[in-house]
């Protein structure tokens, strides 16, 4: 059996499984281990499925993502992401529009204290949305942006997504955050200069925040930046040991799952119950998570042993395209996965078989890695399943349908696919600031 045919067996099989409701971490393991017991006999495919596994539990880099995802749930309970938002919102003062530019500032700030986007979108939901209705935003305009700068955890760093993409291209994870850093501002530019022009040219999208602390004199309203000095000191901490070479990601990330521990207490909120709160939701996230790079990993490893890794990549190679254009059809590729995989299926199954080709065309894994991102950032936008968007509804007030939340989205995945484009063609957006560490 050739393995074109083997090929579209193994997708037919993931995509039956799917279909019956099967996770997508079971589905992958049962399609990686039914094909290795076919080719290799039940006693050799159980062997190499658990070496593919072992060795993946085996990468130090992966210890990273439990240690963000505890920071993030910690700082989640603690409410410093209130106080943070509070901050912000009167330092931003009475200009139109101010209170969604803040939302924007602040949702930058939260995606590099946690790296998770998940737990930023619901804080945002909970904090910024209400606030943005009761003082008459477009709920369009305030649901967009929410879901938009939410996003934009999986770019700029702590990224689990450039983790996890690190790990499966096997290039440096701080590299990765130092090119990712640009263009992740460059969209939270892109996302405030849109609602800017919007407001200029309709006032009645956003109203005027008219409460006395924002007529105040700008350097009296100074004394309200108290709810940025914790956040900025952790993520100063965690960002500032990795670029400068003190200690690597992974010590990194135990600095700030300490590091907001010892914020949460400085607040007065840490408790046993806090805690132990942020160790369940840990648990459960990472090992999802875990469950998830098991089955991609070990369905990737067997077809790659089987020679589908070889076809792929010699396909890709064939293509009579300028290299450029092989790099977008490689991200036209995983904008169609991502209509039925999660991103961590996408990023084992795709990046083996994608970095190699790169390399050959003369590309840089590193740039290629944040170009993955901000398609995996569209991803979380987009529907039919856009992750973002089911995050935002399951606390959205009543009334806020999933349809609105996704025709609110649609303006900001167009300004998403205008900064991919950027970073595509103008490489160095994303390469100069790395290059400052080599």
């Amino acid at each position: 059996m050739g393995i074109e045919i083997i090929t579209l067996l193994i997708v037919a099989a993931l995509l039956a499984l799917m279909a019956l409701g099967v996770p997508l971490g079971i589905t992958t393991l049962t399609v990686s281990l039914a094909t290795a017991i076919l080719y290799f006999g039940t006693r050799a495919g159980f062997f190499i499925v658990a070496a593919n596994v072992g060795e993946v539990l085996h990468k130090y880099e992966l210890i990273a993502v439990p240690f963000f995802v505890f920071m993030a749930n910690v700082l989640e309970r603690s409410g410093i992401a209130k106080s943070l938002f509070d901050s912000m919102a009167i330092m931003g003062g009475r200009f139109r529009g101010s209170v969604a530019v803040q939302t924007c500032v602040v949702a930058v700030v939260l995606a590099a204290m946690s790296g998770i986007m998940g737990g930023e979108i619901v804080m945002l939901g909970l904090i910024a949305l209400p606030q943005m209705l009761r003082l008459g935003y477009d709920r369009k305009l305030s649901i967009g942006i929410i879901c938009a700068a939410g996003a934009l955890a999986t770019l700029i760093p702590p990224s689990v997504v450039l983790i996890v993409y690190g790990l499966a291209a096997q290039v440096s994870i701080t590299k990765l955050f130092a090119a990712s850093a640009v263009p992740g501002l460059m969209l939270a530019s892109l996302f405030i200069a849109y609602i800017l022009v919007r407001v200029r040219l309709n006032p009645e999208l956003a109203p005027v925040f008219d409460i006395p602390e924002t007529g105040l004199p700008f350097f009296q309203r100074l004394r309200f930046l108290k709810g940025v000095v914790l956040p900025g000191l952790l993520i100063g901490a965690v960002l500032g040991v990795i670029y400068s070479g003190i200690a690597t990601v992974t010590e990194a990330a135990a600095i700030g799952a300490v590091g907001a521990v010892v914020v949460a207490g400085i607040r007065r909120e840490l408790s046993w119950k806090m805690t132990r709160d942020a160790m369940r939701q840990t648990v459960l996230t990472v090992g999802s998570i875990i469950w998830l790079v098991l089955g991609a990993v070990s369905l990737i490893g067997i077809y790659n042993r089987i020679g589908g890794g070889e076809f792929l990549r010699g396909m890709l190679n064939s293509l009579d395209l300028a290299p450029i254009l092989i790099i977008v059809v490689m991200m036209l590729i995983v904008m169609v996965l991502g209509t039925f995989l999660e991103w961590i299926a996408i990023i084992f199954i795709t990046v083996p078989i994608f970095a190699p080709v790169v390399v050959d065309l003369g590309f840089d894994p590193v740039w290629f890695g944040v170009l993955f991102a901000m398609n995996i950032q569209i991803y979380y936008l987009s529907p039919p399943f856009g992750p973002a968007c089911f995050f935002l509804k399951s606390v959205a007030p009543k009334g806020i349908e999933l349809q609105e939340i996704f025709s609110a989205v649609l303006p900001f995945i167009a300004l998403q696919a205008v900064g991919l484009f950027l970073v595509l063609f103008f490489p160095e957006i994303a390469l100069w600031l790395p290059g400052l560490f080599e």
